[in-house]
């Protein structure tokens, strides 16, 4: 059976390509729901100019689309609210020297 936990596992396999940090703990998540085979997703990128934009939201959907009895992900990208330090992680502020 599908869970968000799993799906959370999964996401944490995913790197932003500018910083060492999966990008579950930095924060770009910002929703995960799972109905059945569905996957709902709600995301940002550090900046709306993220370089990372023309293919993050790909990756992560073929990311998700491996996992055994993902049926389909619905990913949303969104920029409000916009993403911050503060939504990272405290390994993830750890690694990265915030704290």
């Amino acid at each position: 059976m599908l869970t968000e936990n799993a799906i959370i596992e999964k996401l944490k396999t995913i790197y932003d390509p500018e910083i060492p940090v999966n990008i579950y703990d930095l924060g770009l998540i910002y929703q995960v729901q799972v109905i059945g085979g569905q996957v709902y997703l709600l995301m940002t990128l550090t900046t709306a100019t993220c370089p990372a934009a023309a293919f993050l939201p790909e990756e992560v959907r073929q990311t998700l689309e491996e996992l055994q009895d993902v049926a389909a992900v619905h990913l949303d990208v969104v920029y409000e609210p916009a993403w911050t330090q503060d939504r990272m992680s405290a390994e993830a502020k750890k690694i990265l020297g915030f704290g």
